[in-house]
C-alpha cells in the first residue's frame, strides 16, 4: 500500500466508524454492553484509528503542492483560523449540542457563536481543515484535511436529526432560531449578531496565538501572525 492509500484508509476509518459508532450502532451496542462500555469502545476505536491515521500521514510521501503559497493565502487562512479558534472557545458554554444538554436548547438564547451557527463547534473543525488546505495544498493533507471537514459537516447535519429524535420538543425551536449554515440565520431574522462574551472573544484569541506558534517547535515554521513577527 502506497503512502497515501494508507492515509486515506486511515481517514476513512476514523470518519467512518465515528459515523457508524455514533449513530446507527450506537443504541444496539450500548444496549448490549452498557453505555459506560460503549464510551469505552468508542474511545479505543477512535484513538486507534487517528493514531494509525497520524502514523500513515508522516510516513507519507511529500508531493509537490497544487498552487502556489504566498502571503495572501496565509493572510486569508490566519483570519479563518481566527474565527474558528472564537467559534471552538464560544462553543464550550452554554452548548445545547452537548451530550445530556438538549433540554437547554428549548429556552437557550441564540446569541454570540451561536447566532451564527448552531454548530459552531463542527464549523471551527471544518474551517480548520479549509486553512490548512489553503496553506499547505500537498495531496496527503488534502485527504486528512478533507476528511476532517467531512467528519466536521456531515457529523453536524446527523446531529440535527439524532438531537430532533431525543429532544422532540426542545432541539426544533433551538433549530427554529439558529441555523446550520453560517450566517444564515441573521441574514433571514431569526438571529441578531453581537453578544460575543469574553470566553469567546478573549479564549479564541488566546487559543490562535498559542495554536499558530505551537507550530514552530512541532512543524518547523511560522503560521498565523508569527509569519511576520518576530
Amino acid at each position: 500500500m502506497s503512502g497515501l492509500a494508507a492515509v486515506a484508509g486511515g481517514v476513512i476509518a476514523f470518519v467512518g466508524t465515528h459515523f457508524l459508532l455514533s449513530h446507527p450502532l450506537r443504541r444496539p451496542i450500548a444496549g448490549a454492553i452498557g453505555e459506560k462500555a460503549f464510551l469505552g469502545v468508542y474511545s479505543l476505536v477512535a484513538f486507534a484509528t487517528l493514531g494509525a491515521t497520524i502514523w500513515a500521514y508522516r510516513a507519507a510521501e511529500v508531493t509537490a503542492p497544487l498552487w502556489l503559497v504566498g502571503d495572501g493565502l496565509w493572510a486569508v487562512a490566519t483570519a479563518v483560523m481566527l474565527v474558528a479558534s472564537i467559534l471552538m472557545l464560544g462553543s464550550l458554554v452554554r452548548n445545547p449540542a452537548l451530550p445530556g444538554a438538549e433540554d437547554q436548547a428549548a429556552t437557550a438564547e441564540a446569541k454570540g457563536v451561536y447566532a451564527v451557527t448552531r454548530h459552531p463547534m463542527m464549523w471551527a473543525f471544518a474551517l480548520w481543515g479549509v486553512a490548512h488546505i489553503l496553506v499547505y495544498p500537498i495531496a496527503k493533507n488534502l485527504i486528512l484535511s478533507g476528511g476532517i471537514i467531512v467528519l466536521a459537516l456531515v457529523g453536524a447535519a446527523l446531529q440535527d436529526r439524532k438531537k430532533a429524535a431525543a429532544a422532540p420538543q426542545a432541539w426544533p425551536a433551538w433549530e427554529a432560531r439558529t441555523s446550520y449554515l453560517p450566517f444564515a440565520a441573521i441574514l433571514a431574522g431569526r438571529a441578531r449578531f453581537g453578544g460575543f462574551g469574553m470566553h469567546a472573544i478573549g479564549g479564541g484569541v488566546v487559543l490562535w496565538l498559542v495554536a499558530t506558534w505551537a507550530h514552530i517547535p512541532l512543524a518547523g515554521w511560522a503560521a498565523g501572525v508569527w509569519r511576520w513577527v518576530g
